[in-house]
C-alpha cells in the first residue's frame, strides 16, 4: 500500500517543507490510526471499513478533514461496515491542519513536557515524531481509546505515555504544555494546578470556536488570548456518551407555532448561526446555552430556530436570501434581538470584539475575555 505518497501530499498541503512539522505529518500513516470511520449520508452515518476499499481509505484518511470514529457509544473499529446510525459524534481523528494549529499555538520546545488528548491517536504520533516520547502524555476517558491508540502507535515504533483520566479531572504528572483537542465549558482547575510554572494551556471552548492560548501566572490562574484561525471540537465527555437534558418538547412546538409576546422584522438577512464563527462565539458568551435549528421548506423558504432551557425561543423566516426575515420570540428573553444586537456591532466595526480578545483565567478556571472596554465572562 502506497500510503507514504499520499501523506507527502497531505504534508505539502499544510506546511513548508522546511517546517518542523513537515516530516512527521508525511511519516505519519494516518490510515493505520482510522481503519474504520463514520461517513455522513442523508440518512445518518454509514461505518466505512478501509480494508475493503483501500483507494477510498487513503483518499478520505489523506484529506485534511476530521473523521468521526465513534457515534455516540458505538466506536466505528467494532460496528460492521454499512451500518447507518443517528447520533452526536463522541470521538474522531481531528483534520491535521487544526493539530498542528493548535501545536504552533502552544510554543513547544525540544524541552517541553506536553499533555495532549488521545482521540484517534493521529495527534499523538505527530507530536511523538517531533518530542521524545517520554516527554508526551496522551490521555483520553475511553479506555478503549486509549488501549487501541498504544496498540497503533506501537505498530510504528512509538511509544509515549498513556493513561485513562476524565481530563476535566486530576491529571496524572505536571507539564510545561496542555493541548486540548476537545473542548470544555471553563478551563479546568486541574490544568492549572498540573501547569508548571509559565506553562501553556491551549484549548477550545464548549460551544465557541475560540482558540484559547494562556500561560500560567504566579497567582495560579493564566493570562494570555484568543488566537487567530477558529477550531471546533467535540465538548469534553466523563462517560460513555453525553449527559445531555432531554428536549423540551413543548418548547419546540411552541417554537414552531406560536406567535410568542414580539412579532418584527429582523434587521438582516436570515443567518444560521453554527454556520459562523465570530457571532457564534460571542453570542455563546452572552446568551450561552442555545440550542439552534433551522428547516428549508419545499418552496425553499428557510426558518431557523432559537431555544434555550429558560423557556426563551425564537423563529425567524424567509422566503429568500434577500429578504429580511419575520421573526417571532417568547419567553423570558428575546434571543434573536440579541443575534441582532451582534451584527449590528460586526457592521459598525467590521469585527466583533472576540477576535484577538484578551485571555483572563482566574484560579477557580473562571474564563474573562476583554477587549476595547467590552469584557465576558465565563463562570468556573
Amino acid at each position: 500500500m502506497d500510503w507514504k505518497s499520499h501523506a507527502r501530499r497531505l504534508a505539502d498541503g499544510i506546511v513548508r517543507t522546511d517546517s518542523r512539522w513537515h516530516d512527521p505529518l508525511s511519516q505519519t500513516p494516518r490510515h493505520l490510526f482510522v481503519p474504520r470511520w463514520w461517513e455522513r449520508t442523508k440518512e445518518g452515518r454509514v461505518v466505512c471499513d478501509g480494508a475493503a476499499d483501500t483507494e477510498t481509505w487513503l483518499r478520505a484518511a489523506y484529506r485534511d478533514d476530521t473523521l468521526v470514529t465513534r457515534l455516540g457509544p458505538l466506536h466505528a473499529d467494532d460496528t460492521a461496515a454499512g451500518t447507518v446510525a443517528q447520533g452526536r459524534p463522541t470521538s474522531s481523528s481531528t483534520l491535521p491542519t487544526l493539530v498542528v494549529m493548535m501545536y504552533r499555538n502552544a510554543a513547544i520546545t525540544y524541552d517541553s513536557d506536553v499533555l495532549v488528548t488521545t482521540g484517534s491517536g493521529y495527534g499523538t504520533a505527530l507530536l511523538s515524531r517531533w518530542l521524545p516520547e517520554a516527554q508526551v502524555t496522551s490521555v483520553d476517558v475511553d479506555p478503549y481509546l486509549v488501549e487501541v491508540a498504544q496498540e497503533r502507535l506501537k505498530l510504528i515504533n512509538l511509544a509515549p505515555d498513556m493513561a485513562v483520566c476524565d481530563l476535566t479531572g486530576e491529571l496524572p504528572d505536571r507539564y510545561d504544555r496542555i493541548v486540548s483537542t476537545v473542548s470544555v465549558p471553563s478551563v479546568p482547575v486541574s490544568w492549572l494546578t498540573a501547569l508548571k510554572p509559565g506553562g501553556r494551556l491551549v484549548t477550545t471552548l464548549a460551544g465557541t470556536g475560540l482558540i484559547v492560548v494562556a500561560d500560567k501566572t504566579k497567582d495560579g490562574g493564566a493570562a494570555g488570548y484568543v488566537a487567530e484561525g477558529k477550531a471546533a471540537f467535540m465538548a469534553a465527555r466523563h462517560g460513555d456518551d453525553y449527559d445531555d437534558a432531554p428536549e423540551d418538547a413543548g418548547l419546540w412546538e411552541t417554537a414552531q407555532h406560536a406567535d410568542g409576546e414580539s412579532v418584527t422584522t429582523g434587521r438582516y438577512p436570515l443567518t444560521y448561526v453554527p454556520d459562523t464563527w465570530d457571532v457564534r462565539s460571542t453570542l455563546e458568551l452572552l446568551a450561552p446555552g442555545i440550542d439552534h435549528r433551522q428547516h428549508t421548506g419545499d418552496d425553499r423558504q428557510r426558518t431557523v430556530y432559537m431555544l434555550h432551557a429558560d423557556g426563551s425561543w425564537a423563529r425567524a423566516t424567509s422566503p429568500s436570501a434577500r429578504e429580511l426575515p419575520t421573526v417571532h420570540q417568547g419567553g423570558p428573553r428575546r434571543l434573536w434581538d440579541e443575534l441582532d444586537r451582534i451584527r449590528t456591532w460586526l457592521v459598525m466595526d467590521g469585527d466583533l470584539p472576540v477576535s484577538g480578545a484578551a485571555v483572563r483565567v482566574d484560579p477557580d478556571g473562571a474564563v474573562t475575555f476583554s477587549r476595547r472596554g467590552w469584557s465576558a465572562t465565563i463562570p468556573a
